[in-house]
């Protein structure tokens, strides 16, 4: 009997979905993304013992996960919290318990720099093929928060589209005009989210075997888009006139189905996206400036005034822009700092107290003389 996904909470209950016409499809290990790279990592004795499943919810003690002949609620093992869990993984399930077995490696990963002053990652999705950056076409849009974006995916392998909403309220050329630049070569499309014909452009990303994560700010419409590609009819919330800035309806993170037979990973608007082992991400997304510093006289150049550097040479002629190259140097600098571990940052931070120490001492000795 096929196994069908559910909806997320709030939002219709299958019986309701098929009613709408909408066809589901039946559960396959290669619908969901399963690859050899995963059938590498079972032993023998695992082979048809533990099934595979791919995660579709994570909560505070447990998750759920759909395969082949499976879906439902397991608790996990001793050791493995559900931080260490992303929406997207696949792991091994002992379906009699029910309880995962252990968890795969995976091909891809989207993480943050966690909330507060340690040095931990969270964990936002796993085993994406595409991500789409959705942004607007008003005063949302901007390029760094569109280049943070395009960092973060390509430090996690995953391939990025830029996707922009509300196209159909102004002329979206200017506003596509400026994401090629800060994408720099990233598919960009501008789309109704709301029209199922135009959602047909996106479809290339989310056929079976394929899983296409959404990300962006709240109120950019990534709800309505999501709601497009599934036919769940997803909670949408309205923006704000002054700064078209809205609020969170995605509340947590779902892999859903879509109409086309692949997957949907949605993703709650997120205010902070904090960089954290970044760099080739950051490189890849700033690659006109890397290839015009191979030109720079020193090797360690940081294009602040150093003699025979081609970055600063390439802005004074007007062929690089001064505030990308200042986003750039801002980005790199976070992730430096973030990358680092939490004895690593210690140390930084004893190092500069004992600097700021010696110069009030010094200052305090120049005073008495």
């Amino acid at each position: 009997i096929p196994i069908f996904a559910g909806p997320p909470q709030g939002a219709p209950s299958r019986s309701a979905f098929q009613s709408e016409g909408t066809s589901l499809h039946p559960i396959t290990l290669a619908g969901l993304g399963w690859s050899a790279h995963f059938l590498r990592q079972l032993s023998l004795d695992e082979i048809g013992r533990f099934p595979p499943a791919r995660v579709t919810t994570v909560h505070r003690d447990r998750i759920e996960a759909v395969g082949e002949g499976v879906a439902s609620s397991f608790g996990l093992p001793p050791g493995l919290p559900t931080s260490d869990i992303a929406v997207g993984d696949w792991v091994l399930t002992e379906p009699d318990l029910p309880r995962v077995h252990r968890l795969l490696d995976r091909q891809t990963l989207i993480a943050r720099r966690a909330a507060g002053t340690g040095a931990g990652r969270q964990l936002i999705a796993a085993n994406l093929d595409t991500i789409a950056i959705v942004t607007s076409c008003n005063a949302e849009f901007n390029e760094a928060r569109l280049e943070r974006y395009l960092a973060v995916a390509r430090a996690g392998g995953v391939v990025p589209v830029i996707v922009l909403t509300k196209a159909d309220a102004t002329d979206p050329d200017p506003f596509r005009d400026r994401a090629e630049r800060a994408g720099s070569g990233v598919p960009v499309l501008a789309v109704d989210a709301r029209d199922a014909l135009q959602a047909q452009s996106i479809a290339d990303w989310c056929r079976p075997g394929q899983t296409l994560g959404l990300v962006g700010s709240s109120g950019v419409g990534k709800s309505t888009l999501a709601g497009t590609l599934t036919g769940f009819p997803l909670a949408t919330a309205a923006i704000r006139a002054d700064d078209a800035k809205g609020r969170h309806t995605t509340t947590s993170r779902h892999l859903l189905p879509t109409i086309f037979g692949g997957w949907l990973l949605d993703t709650p608007g997120m205010r902070e996206l904090r960089l954290t082992d970044a760099a080739e991400g950051v490189a890849a997304t700033f690659d006109d400036i890397d290839a015009v510093a191979e030109n720079c006289r020193f090797r360690d150049c940081l294009h602040q005034g150093e003699p025979g550097c081609a970055v600063e040479a390439a802005i004074a002629a007007g062929e690089l822009d001064p505030a990308r190259l200042h986003r750039w140097r801002k980005l790199v600098r976070e992730d430096r700092i973030n990358s680092e571990t939490l004895a690593e940052a210690h140390r930084r931070n004893r190092a500069f107290g004992r600097m700021t120490r010696t110069a009030m001492r010094a200052k305090e000795g120049r005073r008495n003389n």
